[in-house]
């Protein structure tokens, strides 16, 4: 028997004989006997796809809408809140008047109390005030300023280039170093007790929210300060946070400035004067001291 000279070519032969699978020249075959069919079939799928991409915008636009649309309620709370807050605020504002005269009038009474005291009680009692943050401090130190970094239009805020509550800390500790008396953060006067903390993105000076600019007022020596600030960790903090595009100014002034008192100062161990227990323990005193002894005739021998 003669071979095929393309026997060892099976697959190729087969590729070049029957270049279509028997399945695919079936169909081929019976689209071609009803040569209409597969034009409804494709108008069909079409419109299938059609319908279904319309009901699925139709149902996301009508989601947006629902969203975006303002919700009575929601809007009522609002709307209640932010009158609540107009109130409280007024209320606190309408409180620290009372307390500033209330503080005046605590001053006025010590001094007249302390008037005729030897001078180095009353330089005691300044001393104390300064430091507990009860009496307002006014003269020459230095105005440090810090303020977040200028943000484009729609861009988006970088937290790097914002100052957090940590970076107030050492530049207030620095301050310290350095010899300030007295330190005010926006007009809040810092204390031993006082607390500088963050509350998500606001910062919080003894529970008060402050804002970028940071003007932090120290009273002290203007030129031992300046000298000692700037050989301070706070000196060089503040130029790394200037490669964050942080902005900041330090400028020494020998007079003019003023840092107030703590208007939410309170005492923890004195205690306010009870008059009627005063007056009562006076009249005990009084009857005690005039009446004379009484002795017993029958005890007398």
């Amino acid at each position: 028997m003669t071979r095929r000279p393309d026997e060892s070519m099976t697959l190729l032969r087969e590729v070049m004989e029957r270049p279509l699978d028997p399945g695919y020249a079936a169909a081929a075959e019976r689209r071609a006997q009803s040569p209409d069919g597969g034009t409804r079939r494709a108008a069909w799928v079409t419109a299938t796809v059609f319908l279904v991409a319309a009901a699925i915008g139709l149902v996301v636009t009508v989601a947006a809408v629902t969203l975006r649309a303002p919700q009575p309620a929601a809007a009522e709370a609002r709307t209640l809140l932010e009158t609540e807050l107009a109130d409280r605020e007024r209320q606190a504002d309408a409180l620290g008047a009372e307390v500033d005269d209330l503080s005046d009038e605590v001053e006025a009474l010590r001094s007249q109390t302390f008037d005729d005291q030897d001078p180095d009680v009353q330089a005691a009692l300044l001393r104390d005030g300064v430091v507990s943050g009860s009496v307002a401090v006014e003269g020459g130190g230095l105005l440090l300023t810090l303020a977040d970094a200028s943000a484009l239009a729609g861009a988006e805020i970088d937290t790097d280039s914002q100052v957090h509550d940590d970076d107030l800390q050492r530049v207030v500790n620095s301050l310290w170093y350095a010899g300030a008396e007295a330190i005010s953060i926006n007009g809040r006067r810092l204390t031993p007790l006082s607390a500088i903390r963050s509350a998500g993105q606001a910062i919080l000076v003894d529970l008060q929210p402050v804002s970028s600019p940071y003007r932090i007022t120290a009273v002290g020596d203007p030129t031992t300060m300046q000298t000692e600030f700037a050989k301070s960790p706070g000196a060089s903090f503040i130029l790394t946070l200037s490669s964050f595009g942080i902005q900041s100014s330090t400028t020494p002034q020998s007079s003019g400035l003023s840092v107030p008192a703590d208007p939410s100062i309170q005492t923890f161990y004195a205690q306010p004067l009870d008059s009627s227990q005063d007056d009562a323990d006076d009249t005990d005193a009084d009857s005690t001291s005039t009446e004379p002894p009484t002795s017993d005739p029958e005890s007398t021998p």
